[in-house]
């Protein structure tokens, strides 16, 4: 079967929900039988988001093979149940440094280098590579961004040409955009919309279907206007509201018809009659009165929650598992440092360290592993949040006053936590540290162990600091278990402390593979501790 190509754009305004509609679209067609691969295209000139601010971007989101991607990313794995690849990603910056490493090789002959062909290029040979590596029989393409943005300029135009290249027929254009309401009249605009077409228009693409947000209902007379404006079928322009619940936006699409609807302008058959049960019922599930438990997410970066994606669904999927509603109290750590905001962590029925880097926040992380510490309060830690533990564990119950990590304190005499070996000699920040999946060997009849019901995992990792073995031996004796083991012995990967109801903390980042149907055994675990701790 020839390869079929769906390119999601956005318009209007960025943030438009274009990464979870693309996720729900390849989950729809998924469902109908056909092979599915995803790719993002980000048109900031950073290599990668590896080393960029949480603030300027959100969540780094880790792969199975170590590449650092878009938290779109997450969307696509979590809808669709699908493991991507770094094929799956690439952003403005690889595409130059490709192209400039070419020209300086030689490989261009002397000629002059220019967006077009060579810039454009590059981008569809990277398109081509999913279908290669995948074997999909439908590729989505998201470029991010915004229509009108000159970053993205490049990448419609490498589309506009793929579409020639590959078939009319074999492409659709998928527009999303946002439909603003006017507040002094709560009347929904079309003219953005409308405007957004247009520039899209002038760069040779017209799109196939749009797909119009809004946070209200969308009456059907507005979609025949932008229909008739935009020069698109009055069906394939599709309303959407804004769902209350995230994994609803399937079973809405679904709904609309948006699945059939892609398949008939792709000249496609089902083979499967699409199964949407578990969804439903999932849905129904979030949606059902039960107990709540309140988690204190004790972060650096809690302004922007979007830092935290994959923590946030994977405490939403825990909680499911458990029968209760979850509501998460985003604590600034650096606020613990000034005795601020303890009353919501001791409120709290568990506290969540999740991952970070550099040394702001980091003491009021310790804290917090020490109050759950000395009051039985169900810690869960992750990267950064395991080595806050062990450094609150060596200060306060071995009376190493000054233990720390380098990372933070490269004079301390207690460097619980230190550099990596094969981190030692590298100096560039971008795609060095230890990513991707790695093994674990659990300790039979431990709580990590307990929770996963396996012998060994494989995890997604994204650090360049470790536990320091030196003080291992030392730690064992005041009770603190290391519950997960790299198959050589060499890597703590799990921590837990004996004497305590549930405090557990990953070198790994365990977030990263939690699904809605099969949430991930540590957040589990926390949730299920919590829900004790409440009596619910």
């Amino acid at each position: 079967m020839t390869t079929k190509y769906l390119f999601f754009t956005g318009g209007v305004v960025s943030s438009v929900g274009k990464g979870v509609t693309a996720a729900a679209t390849g989950l729809l067609l998924k469902e109908r039988g056909f092979k599915v691969a995803v790719q993002k295209l980000d048109p900031y000139i950073n290599v990668d988001p590896g080393t960029m601010s949480p603030y300027q971007h959100g969540e780094v989101y880790v792969l199975d093979d170590g590449a650092e991607t878009d938290l779109d990313l997450g969307h696509y794995e979590r809808f669709i149940d699908i493991r991507l690849s770094r094929v799956s990603n690439f952003t403005t910056g690889q595409v130059y440094a490709e192209t400039i490493a070419k020209e300086r090789r030689g490989d261009y002959l002397g000629g002059t280098i220019q967006v077009i062909p060579h810039i454009t290029n590059e981008i569809k040979r990277r398109i081509g590579l999913v279908e290669k590596e995948t074997g999909a029989e439908i590729v989505i393409l998201e470029v991010g961004g915004t229509v009108g943005d000159i970053e993205s300029q490049p990448f419609l135009e490498a589309l506009r040409q793929l579409r020639n290249e590959v078939g009319r027929e074999n492409c659709l254009f998928v527009h999303v955009t946002w439909l603003p309401v006017i507040g002094a009249t709560g009347e929904i605009k079309t003219k953005p919309t409308q405007h957004s077409v247009a520039a899209l228009r002038s760069i040779g693409i017209s799109p196939n279907v749009i797909i119009a947000r809004a946070d209200q209902d969308i009456e059907r007379s507005l979609c025949d206007k932008i229909a008739l404006f935009c020069d698109v079928e009055k069906d394939a322009v599709i309303p959407m509201k804004t769902a209350s619940v995230l994994y609803e936006v399937p079973l809405l699409l679904e709904e609309l018809g948006v699945g059939e609807l892609m398949l008939n302008k792709l000249g496609l058959k089902a083979t499967l009659e699409p199964d949407m049960r578990p969804w439903r019922k999932l849905v129904d599930e979030v949606k059902k009165e039960k107990p709540t438990v309140n988690v204190a997410l004790v972060g650096k970066y809690v302004e922007l929650q979007d830092a935290y994606m994959s923590v946030r669904e994977a405490l939403k999927h825990a909680a499911l598992a458990n029968s209760v509603e979850m509501s998460i109290s985003w604590v600034h750590s650096a606020d613990l440092e000034k005795d601020k905001g303890w009353d919501v962590v001791k409120r709290a029925d568990a506290v969540l360290v999740p991952g970070g880097f550099g040394s702001r926040g980091v003491e009021g992380k310790i804290l917090a592993a020490r109050y759950a510490r000395e009051n039985n309060v169900p810690y869960l830690g992750l990267c950064l949040g395991m080595q806050t533990m062990c450094i609150e564990f060596a200060r306060n119950v071995l009376d190493h006053e000054d233990a720390n990590s380098s990372e933070f304190d490269r004079s301390t005499e207690h460097p619980v936590i230190d550099l990596m070996l094969d981190q030692r000699s590298i100096t560039d920040m971008g795609g060095t540290m230890r990513l991707g999946l790695y093994p674990c060997l659990l300790q039979p009849e431990t709580k990590a162990a307990n929770a996963y019901a396996v012998p060994s995992v494989e995890e997604r990792h994204r650090h360049r600091f470790e536990f320091n073995n030196a003080y291992r031996t030392e730690f064992e004796k005041h009770g603190m278990v290391f519950s997960g083991l790299s198959p050589d012995g060499r890597l703590v990967e799990i921590a837990e402390l004996k004497d305590h109801p549930y405090m557990v903390a990953s070198q790994f980042h365990p977030e990263f593979l939690s699904r809605p149907m099969k949430p991930h055994p540590l957040f589990v675990g926390l949730i299920k501790a919590a829900k004790e701790k409440a009596g619910k």
